[in-house]
């Protein structure tokens, strides 16, 4: 009779245990949620304090606010760049982003510009049924590669996580750790470029980024 009493104290105690602990994860706030993994010997793009090792094209806002890189729309509402000072063709890049407001955004890779005329690849991120995740090129073919409708797709005002593979001419990409796309594509193997995130025209954009962290293969 005591070993069976002992038993069902210690079943009681799991349960609540583990009820706590569901309770806890279910109402944990979005600002607390861990970040995506980075890859391993992966290094930062962003400082977290300014704009070292960037390069601002255009006239639209970038700027860093509580250790996050902002772009925002500026008073000309037109194309507006952030892009690496650095060349890089073979990496893994993950960063988490948030949009605060309705519009188009993205993350461009083996890419040179000329002022506001950009070159390359970009990873789409905008809003809920616009291809996030999915490949454009710009000045060039267009939509190379759309995500397959009935994917998990944007949390508009929330903070989601992308990850984007590029080897040689094979990329991929995720979103909130589902595969959103897989390409291969001669022009892109060919190339190489800087990383650069996108502000679309037409005004009313605001997008934060976090833990932007890049890794070189090769």
């Amino acid at each position: 009779m005591p070993e069976k009493l002992t038993a069902r104290r210690v079943a009681i105690v799991s349960v609540a245990f583990l009820s706590l602990a569901v309770t806890t994860s279910l109402g944990a706030s979005d600002e607390t949620r861990p970040s995506l993994p980075a890859p391993q010997d992966a290094v930062p793009l962003f400082n977290g304090r300014d704009l070292d090792g960037w390069r601002i094209h255009g006239t639209e806002l970038w700027y860093a606010d509580n250790g996050e890189l902002v772009c925002e729309s500026g008073p000309d509402a037109e194309y507006g760049y952030l892009a690496t000072e650095k060349i890089y063709k073979d990496f893994e890049l993950t960063l988490e982003f948030k949009q605060e407001a309705n519009g188009n955004s993205g993350v461009f890779f083996r890419s040179s510009l000329d002022g506001t005329r950009i070159t390359g690849w970009q990873v789409e991120v905008a809003p809920p049924g616009n291809n996030t995740g999915g490949v454009y090129e710009s000045y060039g073919r267009g939509w190379l590669i759309e995500p397959p409708e009935g994917l998990d797709d944007v949390k508009m005002g929330e903070w989601n996580t992308m990850r984007v593979r590029v080897v040689g001419d094979h990329v991929t990409s995720w979103l909130n750790g589902v595969e959103m796309i897989d390409l291969r594509d001669e022009l892109i193997g060919g190339a190489e470029g800087v990383i650069a995130l996108q502000i679309h025209s037409g005004g009313g954009i605001k997008v934060r980024w976090r833990n932007l962290m890049v890794r070189e293969i090769g």
